[in-house]
C-alpha cells in the first residue's frame, strides 16, 4: 500500500474533530435543540409557503365542494325550521376546515413517513412539537378564506345574519387545531400511505354527514356518534350564534370542547411523530 493511501485509510479511522477544539477532548458537542416557539414559527412559514401553489386549487376545490352541499340542501330544508338552515350553514362552513386539516393532512403525514421525509425532521434540531404544530397550522391557515366565503354564501342562500360572522375567528383556529391534530395523527399512525389517506377521507365523510345534516332528523345511535366527532362543537358553536339571542355561554362552551380536543389530539400526533422518526 502506498503512502497516500496509508495516509488516508488512518484519516478515515480517526475521530472527526471540530476546528479549534482539543484533540484529547473528543469531538465536538452537538448545537443545542431550537427553542419551541422559533422552531414553531420557521416550520410554520416553510410549511406555507412549500403548499401554498399545490394546496390553493383543493381549497377552491373545498369550498365549491360546500357550497354545492348548500345549494343542494336548500331544497331539502326550504320551508324548514330555522335550526335546520344554522346546522347546514354551519356545517358546510366548516366542513372547509375538515377536507383541509382532517384529510388532506392524514394524507400529506402518510406520504411524509412512507417516502421518509420523516428522516430528514429527525435531522434537524427542531423538537417534535414544533413540525407537528407548525405544519397542522400552516394547512389549517389556507381554509380561512374558504371558510369565510361558505359561510357568507351560506346566509345569502338561507337569509340568515351576517352580524356573527366574526365568531369564525375562534371557529376556525379551535375547530381546525383538533381537525389537525386528529389528520396529523391518522396519517402518522397508519402502516401504510394508502392507508391513511383512506382514513383521512373516512374522516371528512363523517365530518360531512355528521356536521351538515340537521342533528334532529339524525337517528339516536347516529347522534351519540355525532358527540363523538371534534368538528360537531365547532358546527354547534357557531350555529348557536344565528340565534336572534345567541346563548353565548353555550357557544363559549362549545369553543372549549374544540379548544381540550385540539390540545389532546395534537399532543397525540407529536406522540405519533416520535414513534415514527424513531423507526
Amino acid at each position: 500500500m502506498s503512502s497516500a493511501a496509508s495516509a488516508a485509510s488512518a484519516a478515515l479511522s480517526l475521530p472527526v474533530v471540530a476546528a479549534g477544539t482539543d484533540p484529547g477532548q473528543g469531538a465536538a458537542p452537538l448545537a443545542p435543540r431550537a427553542r419551541l416557539l422559533p422552531a414553531l414559527g420557521a416550520v410554520y412559514r416553510a410549511q406555507l409557503s412549500r403548499a401554498r401553489v399545490a394546496r390553493i386549487p383543493l381549497l377552491f376545490v373545498a369550498t365549491f365542494q360546500s357550497v354545492g352541499i348548500m345549494i343542494m340542501m336548500r331544497g331539502v330544508v326550504a320551508g324548514g325550521s330555522a335550526s335546520a338552515a344554522t346546522s347546514v350553514v354551519a356545517g358546510s362552513s366548516v366542513l372547509v376546515v375538515a377536507f383541509v386539516a382532517l384529510n388532506l393532512l392524514a394524507q400529506y403525514f402518510g406520504q411524509l413517513r412512507a417516502s421518509g421525509g420523516l428522516d430528514h425532521y429527525a435531522t434537524l434540531p427542531v423538537p417534535p412539537a414544533a413540525v407537528v404544530l407548525g405544519t397542522a397550522g400552516a394547512y389549517a391557515s389556507f381554509t380561512v378564506p374558504g371558510t369565510i366565503a361558505t359561510a357568507a354564501v351560506g346566509c345569502a342562500l338561507f337569509q340568515l345574519p351576517f352580524a356573527n360572522l366574526w365568531v369564525l375567528g375562534a371557529v376556525i383556529p379551535l375547530a381546525g387545531a383538533a381537525l389537525a391534530g386528529l389528520g396529523a395523527a391518522l396519517g402518522l399512525l397508519a402502516p401504510r400511505q394508502e392507508l391513511a389517506t383512506l382514513f383521512g377521507q373516512l374522516g371528512m365523510s363523517a365530518a360531512l354527514l355528521l356536521g351538515v345534516l340537521p342533528a334532529g332528523n339524525l337517528p339516536e345511535p347516529v347522534a351519540y356518534a355525532r358527540d363523538l366527532l371534534p368538528s360537531t362543537y365547532g358546527v354547534e358553536a357557531f350555529a348557536r350564534t344565528f340565534a336572534p339571542h345567541p346563548y353565548w355561554a353555550a357557544v363559549v362552551a362549545d369553543l372549549g370542547v374544540c379548544a381540550a380536543v385540539g390540545v389532546l389530539s395534537l399532543a397525540v400526533a407529536t406522540w405519533a411523530y416520535r414513534r415514527a422518526a424513531c423507526r
